[in-house]
């Protein structure tokens, strides 16, 4: 069942999407946030309980999606010609330094350490952001390319909104408009859903997916007189 593997995409993104805006519902059900004052970031709904629990599962599965798909993504391009091979490693040490920032941002809420909260939220939103460019990059040089012509415009005009997103919720949050920023922030996050949604287009056409640890394993064998390896 190839079409199987493209599953996990979708998964992630009704997860991640369905998960954080029943954060938010929360958030609102118990009074941690007041709609009529200002509009919640998604890490302010997730500081306090019992949604922050909620918060830290939705993020932490998000993250280990995350990582599963991007593998899987990273060797289809490896075994699939291996072409732009610099570009491939490379989406593939930014995803996990993305994943690394999710982590971070998942279990140390802003409200406790927000530092440490922020920090993670910075490599979670630019390393991510860098490996979906890097990604569409991809969809242009390397195979599956059965969908490329309608796939590659699509991602390209996600990667553009999340750009943009990205660059104006900093600037509003700096200029004091926290709600404005709030709401991009929420933009931001329901676009990174769609583009790794995405990734269901590619991950239709993977029929296996396995880890070498050894690829040519070696056999020892002993006799009284002997010692010799044998692959």
């Amino acid at each position: 069942m190839m079409w199987a593997w493209a599953l996990l995409p979708v998964f992630l993104a009704v997860w991640g999407t369905a998960g954080l805006w029943t954060v938010f519902g929360m958030a609102v059900a118990n009074h941690s946030v007041n709609l009529t004052q200002q509009f919640p970031y998604i890490s302010v709904c997730g500081s306090y309980r019992p949604q922050s629990c909620v918060f830290s599962q939705i993020c932490n599965g998000c993250m280990l999606l995350v990582l599963w798909i991007s593998v899987i993504r990273y060797q289809q391009v490896r075994d699939l010609g291996d072409k732009c091979r610099c570009a491939n490693l490379a989406s593939l040490v930014l995803v996990f330094i993305s994943a690394a920032g999710l982590s971070l941002l998942a279990n140390f809420q802003v409200s406790e350490w927000f530092a440490v909260h922020m920090v993670g939220a910075g490599l979670a939103f630019c390393g991510g952001l860098l490996y979906l460019w890097l990604q569409l990059w991809l969809t242009l040089k390397a195979e599956p390319s059965q969908d490329r012509h309608w796939v590659a415009p699509l991602r390209a005009l996600l990667c553009s909104l999340s750009t943009v997103f990205l660059i104006a919720m900093v600037a509003l949050h700096v200029q004091g408009r926290q709600s404005l920023s709030a709401m991009l922030e929420w933009a931001l996050v329901m676009t990174y859903f769609l583009l790794y949604g995405l990734f269901a287009v590619e991950l239709r056409f993977v029929d296996c997916f396995h880890i070498t640890v050894q690829k040519h394993p070696k056999v020892t064998a002993w006799w009284p007189g002997h010692d010799f390896c044998t692959k």
